[in-house]
């Protein structure tokens, strides 16, 4: 009652298998994805982990960090795998290298609020 006939359409390569270039034209986007994957998130990651290893070489003696969990020190000690953060007035710890995030000189300026008077 509600059936229709279905027609069928003759490609021109559908019998054939199709060529190189159907296969080509196929896989396009998906080498495109992984160029773009590439450029945009593997690249930059990258690029972030060389300058924190080539950071953490140049520690030294001195230096005032921020560790991974937002504790600031100042660096009395440096070895292989560890640093000697000191985080208060006699206290230090002991704490690897990767878990510093950030590096300020010795001459970092002091912050806009504390109170000169």
């Amino acid at each position: 009652m509600f059936a229709t006939p279905a027609y069928a359409q003759a490609a021109g390569g559908a019998l054939g298998g199709g060529g190189p270039m159907d296969m080509l034209v196929q896989f396009l986007p998906l080498v495109g994805l992984v160029v773009l994957f590439y450029f945009l998130m593997i690249r930059p990651q990258q690029r972030r982990m060389k300058q924190h290893q080539e950071m953490l070489g140049g520690l030294k003696r001195g230096d005032n960090v921020i560790l991974s969990s937002g504790v600031h020190g100042k660096i009395v000690r440096v070895e292989d795998a560890d640093v000697g953060v000191e985080i208060a007035t006699g206290v230090t710890v002991k704490v690897r290298k990767g878990m510093i995030s950030e590096v300020q000189a010795r001459g970092a300026p002091a912050p806009a609020n504390d109170a000169k008077t």
